[in-house]
């Protein structure tokens, strides 16, 4: 396979996204514009279990990210190891809102993007595995206007124990959107995943995240609110009751 490597176009904890241009494939499966996401040894375990999953769940879902495959690279010396997927043009929901300055997107639109997304996440549940850093990050926008989930580099089997830290806690996936139950016990399931669907519905709407945080606060302090505290997630007052019904589940 030949291809080129283009823009970079997103960022991750271990790896860097960018658009590349594939002008040669003996298969002819790829098609022109692929998005690469590349790690060097320190990431290449989260690629792995990316790759991992991502075969397991297969290509029967419209809502979830294709995987084209996984090619390995020398740059500067250093080996890259390189996972080819399917290019999102309009980028992620996070970045998309980002450009409407705090206003959120009509219920309409959250309505059908909430549909595609519980689609996907239940296959993923099907299968046996849970997301486990669900985020409009990581809902990617096409051309077409349809959403998939992406990004399954943390995603595990449902039921496999989290190891955690010293002090009894594992984070996994992005404080904003942990359940509680993944606070308190290292819990990361599909409740959890259906528990971040909830906050990135609220996001959604509102333009604003479901838990109000300072700039530059601790995130164990937030991690408290969620784990142990009596405040829940504010449900805009705006939405409608049908809206506000289903998140209150």
């Amino acid at each position: 396979m030949e291809w080129v490597r283009g823009e970079t176009i997103g960022h991750g904890t271990f790896s860097t996204v960018s658009l590349a241009t594939v002008s040669h494939t003996d298969s002819g499966e790829f098609p022109r514009f692929v998005a690469v996401k590349s790690a060097d040894s320190y990431g290449a375990a989260s690629l792995a279990n990316e790759k991992s999953v991502l075969d397991k769940l297969g290509d029967d879902c419209n809502e979830i990210v294709r995987c084209y495959g996984e090619y390995r690279t020398v740059e500067n010396g250093e080996e890259m190891h390189n996972l080819f997927l399917e290019y999102a043009s309009r980028g992620s929901l996070a970045n998309n809102l980002k450009k409407l300055n705090g206003e959120g997107l009509p219920e309409s639109t959250v309505r059908r993007h909430t549909g595609s997304v519980l689609r996907g996440l239940r296959h993923i549940h099907a299968k046996g595995f849970a997301h486990c850093d669900l985020k409009l990050g990581n809902i990617l926008l096409f051309g077409d206007g349809s959403v998939k989930i992406a990004d399954f580099g943390l995603a595990k089997r449902t039921g496999e124990v989290t190891a955690s830290n010293d002090d009894g806690l594992q984070i996994r996936g992005t404080p904003l959107y942990m359940a509680p139950e993944s606070v308190n016990d290292n819990e990361y399931g599909s409740e959890a995943d259906v528990w971040a669907l909830g906050c990135a519905v609220v996001e959604m709407f509102s333009g604003k995240t479901a838990w109000s945080v300072k700039v530059g606060s601790n995130f164990m302090s937030l991690l408290l609110r969620i784990g142990v505290g009596d405040e829940l997630p504010r449900i805009p007052e705006a939405l409608s009751e049908e809206g506000r019904d289903f998140l209150s589940k």
